[in-house]
């Protein structure tokens, strides 16, 4: 339950934090930065220290982490349960097991009485 509670509120966040950058100027993009004006200068630029845009993109970002950090941990440690489609293997079929089949082109060799046949060809 808090999982996916988690999951709808990570996705709001980051809906909402990619609308805040987007819609944000950058700290240079008014009409007298581009002119060369003093305030565009500043270390924090012309608008001061940070408004509520800024400040509501950094909210946003940290929660995005948090939200990260914690759905990581919880997914770290979550059980799977054990799903009847993932053992879907062919039970292997059992060949029986014969006698050794020799695979060479020279005929068996018999060492018996065909040797001592005058009529053969061998020589002894």
């Amino acid at each position: 339950m808090v999982y996916e509670v988690l999951i709808i509120a990570y996705l709001l966040v980051a809906l909402l934090l990619i609308g805040f950058v987007l819609i944000q100027q950058g700290k240079g993009a008014d009409m007298g930065a581009s002119f060369g004006a003093g305030g565009s200068n500043t270390v924090f630029g012309s608008s001061g220290s940070g408004n509520f845009m800024t400040r509501a993109t950094a909210i946003l970002a940290t929660l995005f982490f948090l939200i990260s950090l914690t759905l990581g941990n919880i997914a770290a440690n979550k059980e799977k349960a054990v799903d009847e489609w993932q053992n879907l293997e062919v039970p292997a079929s059992e060949v029986p097991v014969s006698a050794p089949v020799n695979n060479t082109d020279v005929p068996a060799q018999d060492n018996g009485a065909a040797n001592d046949d005058e009529d053969s060809d061998v020589p002894n």
